[in-house]
């Protein structure tokens, strides 16, 4: 079967109205002298990136500056305290089916998607009690959001009737880059006052989204809330359940694909920080790492927020000035901790593998990997213990790392009371703020995947496309447009990319959108 994006690809997904974006038309490979690409960064974007364009006959080196592939996907070797060899990283991702991009660069080493293992809920619990589940909630708009409704504890009739309809109807009809024009001005946390959702129900359908982007909706920008609606309720007929490795990231997912690309001639450099990269006379670039300076046709910046500041500061001739102002304006979400624990007992069996939480003092959800990834469970069945991850966003950045990772601990033994009851074994913590703020009236600030410099590309989650893309899919995205845009430039045809519908589905629903546009206006 042919990978998903490839020409004559077949659809991967349930959802026929699933939008393709064909790349212009081109030769399928580079004729003759083979041009070159650096590609700084070997995150999702990053890989992305390399792999269209070694398919293609580019000479890609692809720069790292960790010892892993992944980014803020990646894993890296730990040894335990029993003297265990394990793979830590920053901990559970969920692999969505509306991910096609994504899962298009995966199906590279694994056409079957054989690796990502489904599961079978995503519920979501509340302290005051309320608990949502995903399981039986239709995946065709708009029966899944009235399903979800429906079946929800946190949707009572008495609040329902509290609700402003009017200022919930954008949410039929979400297009991009439109959202953004009327609501990128206001916060998630305004936006769901003004529809006046009940608070048990905001926490779990609503602000599970806010916390997706490390962020606290005071801050976030509502337009990104409302496309994360639309990309998982409203817009999308592949659901709300979603996939995880069944392995550990980097066995799973980016050994094989670095193999893939080597396979297509590409460099693969990691634990190599790119210090500066300079244009060069001829329309090159210079790239210039600790070790040596080497020049490359084009450049790919597949960076996080923090490292595209840092690079394009230390590179003081890369674009124009505007654009230079614009990545130094782009910020930080606040920080987020990871704790894993290894417990010398199990968790009750009737755990799930994934619970989202709210109202538990910080911590936003807990996985229990030994239920998916095969390295816990070998880990737990050895042991007769549990491997459990727990994950807290938008952390204050005064916040002591120590005192917070106490606090999920405790929060932990309330949500599942017998891990109290359980010794440690080991603790690894990882206290991060490298991930993208998108706050309020900063969508114009982000860049494109396109600079003023037409061999200079940016990819990465960060990047404003115009498409209903978001998180780990952003990224990959991004990643096949930059890459596509240099492929333009040497007459080449691009990746076929896919996403999820670019507006709301169905004529009613659509017209009750307009008629809250006009009430507004």
């Amino acid at each position: 079967m042919t990978p998903l994006g490839r020409p004559g690809a077949t659809r991967h997904g349930r959802d026929r109205r699933a939008r393709v974006l064909a790349p212009p038309p081109g030769a399928p490979r580079i004729e003759g002298a083979r041009p070159t690409a650096a590609v700084v960064g070997g995150g999702i974007a990053g890989l992305a990136a390399a792999t269209a364009l070694a398919e293609r006959g580019v000479s890609v080196t692809l720069y790292e500056r960790e010892p892993f592939l992944g980014g803020r996907v990646g894993g890296w070797p730990v040894a335990l305290a029993d003297g265990t060899p394990a793979t830590m990283s920053r901990g559970f991702h969920a692999f969505f089916r509306q991910y096609y991009n994504l899962r298009g660069l995966l199906r590279r080493t694994d056409p079957g998607l054989e690796r990502l293992t489904g599961l079978a809920d995503y519920p979501l619990h509340h302290a005051d009690g309320p608990r949502d589940s995903f399981r039986h909630v239709p995946r065709t708009p708009p029966w899944s959001a009235l399903g979800f409704v429906a079946l929800s504890p946190s949707f009572r009739p008495a609040d329902l009737r509290r609700m402003n309809p009017v200022a919930a109807l954008p949410l039929l009809d979400v297009r991009v880059p439109e959202v953004y024009e009327h609501f990128d001005g206001v916060s998630a946390h305004d936006f769901l006052d003004a529809v006046r959702f009940p608070p048990s129900a905001r926490h779990l359908a609503f602000e599970v989204f806010s916390r997706s982007f490390f962020a606290d909706p005071r801050q976030l920008s509502a337009a990104e809330m409302i496309l994360m609606f639309h990309i998982y309720f409203l817009g999308s007929a592949e659901g709300l359940l979603f996939d995880v490795p069944d392995a550990p990231f980097p066995a799973a997912l980016w050994e094989p694909l670095a193999d893939y690309l080597r396979g297509h001639g590409a460099g693969i450099r990691t634990g190599t920080a790119v210090e500066h990269v300079a244009p060069t006379a001829d329309g090159g670039f210079e790239v210039a790492t600790a070790e040596a300076e080497r020049r490359h046709d084009t450049v790919v910046l597949a960076l996080d927020a923090a490292g595209l500041r840092s690079l394009v500061a230390r590179s003081g001739r890369l674009g124009d000035e505007a654009w230079r102002e614009r990545v130094a304006r782009l910020r930080n979400a606040p920080p987020f901790l990871v704790t894993r624990l290894w417990l010398d007992r199990p968790v009750a069996p009737d755990r799930p593998a994934f619970l989202g939480t709210s109202g538990y003092d910080g911590l936003d959800n807990i996985s229990v990997l030994d239920r998916y990834e095969d390295e816990a469970a070998r880990w737990a069945a050895r042991t007769g213990g549990s491997v459990v991850e727990l994950h807290a966003y938008a952390r204050h950045p005064g916040d002591a790392p120590e005192t917070e990772q106490k606090r999920l601990t405790d929060q932990l033994h309330r949500v599942y009371p017998e891990t109290a009851r359980a010794t440690v074994v080991d603790a690894r913590h990882l206290w991060r703020s490298d991930c993208p703020l998108f706050p309020v009236g900063g969508y114009e600030d982000r860049p494109t995947v396109r600079t003023p410099d037409p061999g200079l590309v940016v990819a990465g989650d960060l990047v404003r496309t115009g498409l209903p893309v978001a998180l780990m899919e952003r990224a990959a995205t991004t990643g096949f447009l930059a890459a596509n845009a240099l492929l333009e430039r040497w007459g080449v045809r691009g990746q076929t990319l896919w996403t999820v519908p670019e507006r709301g589905r169905g004529p009613v629903l659509r017209g009750l959108a307009g008629l809250g546009r006009r009430r507004s206006g």
